[in-house]
């Protein structure tokens, strides 16, 4: 399968990401789709793990095709290329590596970011990878096996008229998405840490379905500011650099690691560890995360939580 180059992809995934027509400024040259003239599926010439297959149930085998579940609206992790069909960013990748690793066919259904646990625990999709974090209620219904490093941040508008730090959002409209650790976690989290814990306001989170809302409504200045992940907002940082500028991370309330999702005891998961351990030794993967400007959130064991 071939994919569209990713400077050919820029304004299709621009588009998805910001929504914010009204915003000017043109991409910039060091960004990641800049890197690489044309690329072909990053699996291609992947060859099966032995022993990773060997631990497949018989069933999957027979059914030959894996499903799995993302949000296809979050560069540079998950999204949709220039065809507006075809899954690109870092996950997809990763999802690939898993298959051809696995010696299975894979299917992707786009599904909004909160409805995908239930969907795993209810049986309606194999697995996810979408730059999921584990927290203590994710685990108490999946299984989760690390695979990259990423983490959240704080994004204001570009010049930060309001000289916020992470450490001063008290009373602040802070947005984030619906179901994301920034919402259940982080955010109470950092309130308590920064505001509550001192006497202060708390930080007022604005749960918003998804990051282009945030971003339109950040630019429209009725919220000042949104915590959400570091890739996405770096990402778009890089193409809009007169919108918005990031100002912080947020390291309290969860952990920066995210995983692989498959329904808890899942007859699957022995195999997509052994899969994924393989996948993050293979050259494919580090040229993923460089495609994608996430080099930095390498990691090498592949860790069943």
């Amino acid at each position: 399968m071939k994919i569209r180059n990713k400077a050919q992809t820029a304004a299709a995934g621009l588009a998805v990401l910001l929504a914010l027509s009204a915003c000017g400024g043109a991409a910039n040259s060091d960004s990641p789709e800049s890197k690489t003239a044309d690329t072909t599926d990053i699996s291609e010439g992947v060859q099966p793990d032995s022993a990773a297959v060997a631990l497949l149930p018989q069933s999957i085998k027979d059914k030959g095709e894996l499903t799995v579940a993302m949000d296809l609206h979050y560069p540079p992790t998950t999204f949709l290329a220039e065809d507006n069909t075809t899954a690109i960013g870092l996950n997809p990748d990763i999802a690939r590596l898993i298959a051809k690793k696995l010696d299975l066919k894979l299917k992707f259904v786009d599904t909004k970011f909160d409805t995908i646990v239930p969907g795993l625990d209810g049986g309606r999709f194999d697995f996810t990878a979408t730059t999921m974090s584990k927290t203590e209620e994710r685990l108490k219904v999946l299984d989760m096996i690390d695979y990259f490093k990423a983490g959240n941040s704080v994004a204001v508008p570009k010049g930060n008229p309001l000289k916020l730090t992470v450490e001063n959002l008290c009373g602040k409209n802070i947005a984030v998405t619906q179901g994301s650790t920034g919402q259940l976690k982080r955010l109470p989290a950092l309130s308590e840490q920064s505001c509550t814990s001192k006497g202060q306001p708390a930080i007022n989170g604005v749960t918003l379905p998804n990051v282009q809302d945030a971003l339109t409504q950040l630019h429209s200045k009725r919220i000042d500011g949104i915590l959400y992940d570091t890739t996405a907002l770096a990402w778009a940082e890089k193409q809009q650099p007169g919108s918005f500028e990031l100002v912080g991370r947020v390291d309290v309330g969860a952990s920066d690691l995210t995983a692989i999702g498959l329904k808890k005891g899942s007859p699957l998961t022995p195999a997509f560890q052994t899969a994924l351990q393989s996948v993050l030794q293979t050259p494919e993967y580090k040229e993923s995360l460089d495609n994608w400007g996430l080099e930095s959130g390498a990691i090498t064991d592949a860790k069943l939580n």
